[in-house]
């Protein structure tokens, strides 16, 4: 299942990238930058209705900011993702809905065509304690755990909306609080422990495209495998970000995320975030 999920999320990203108009002209020399700050808001209210309801209110608040560099042959990507929210449901203690703090960078010296010889770093942490629905156990916690990867390999970019990283031996380390592998293992890393070293192959695709006018989507896959333990059970996070505007200010979010690492958990995470969003370009 695992091989099959892999092969249609390669297949989908090398068909948009053949089957869409990307940029054809040059790319701007020196750092650009850009980005936005989103406030998604959700709100229900019931007064005596008659089919039943509770009254909630939830709020997420997300930056997403890039700082690209680009000198002659040499091009080097880097993007911010942070992204937090909370929700209120009656009289019960405020819940965390979303929490994710991401560093993304990609150093490029040109090779042929649109190859680069390339360098990769990738942060992925969240901020907040957080908790299992059901048991209401702490799962997790502020920098616990911590995903860093590194490694050389080999990128395509056609654009800045359309580009994929090859890295064939990359470094991965999971720092993890040891208060959680106290009485077993946890996100893989041993009982006793705070790290877990592995060293693997990873592929990071980006495209990002205009479906009709206000109406964008962007996407983001990372896929990873551990030469030193399994390597056939691949890593795979995959993020969906569509945003629909009605003026300067005013859009409808959706994001939609699913990673799997069974390591972690052993089936598909999934996390939906929908709302009105008020957006703030800088």
């Amino acid at each position: 299942m695992k091989k099959i999920t892999l092969l249609l999320a390669l297949f989908a990203i090398s068909f948009s990238g053949f089957s869409q108009e990307t940029e054809e002209e040059g790319p701007k020399q020196g750092w650009t930058r850009g980005g936005n700050i989103s406030l998604l808001f959700n709100q229900s209210s019931f007064s005596n209705w008659a089919a039943g309801g509770q009254d909630n209110i939830s709020g997420t608040l997300g930056i997403n900011y890039d700082f690209n560099y680009v000198k002659e042959d040499i091009t080097w990507d880097n993007k911010i993702i942070v992204s937090y929210g909370l929700n209120k449901l009656d009289d019960q203690d405020v819940q965390k809905t979303d929490d994710r703090l991401e560093l993304n960078s990609l150093l490029g010296k040109k090779a042929k065509g649109f190859w680069y010889y390339s360098w990769f770093f990738n942060a992925k942490t969240q901020m907040d304690v957080g908790y299992d629905k059901d048991s209401g156990i702490e799962t997790s916690h502020g920098f616990s755990p911590t995903y860093l990867q590194t490694g050389p390999g080999m990128l395509w970019k056609k654009s800045d909306n359309l580009k994929v990283n090859i890295a064939p031996a990359t470094a991965r380390l999971i720092i993890i609080d040891d208060h959680f592998t106290e009485f077993g293992e946890s996100f893989g890393v041993e009982q006793g422990k705070n790290t877990r070293f592995e060293f693997g192959a990873s592929i990071g695709a980006y495209y990002k495209v205009n479906l009709m006018a206000n109406i964008s989507m962007e996407n983001m896959l990372n896929l990873y495998s551990n030469y030193l333990e399994d390597p056939q059970n691949v890593d795979i996070d995959y993020t969906m970000n569509l945003v629909m505007k009605v003026n300067k200010y005013i859009s409808a979010n959706l994001s939609f995320q699913t990673i799997y690492d069974d390591n972690a958990y052993e089936g598909f995470q999934i996390r939906e975030v929908f709302g009105v969003g008020v957006n703030f370009g800088f």
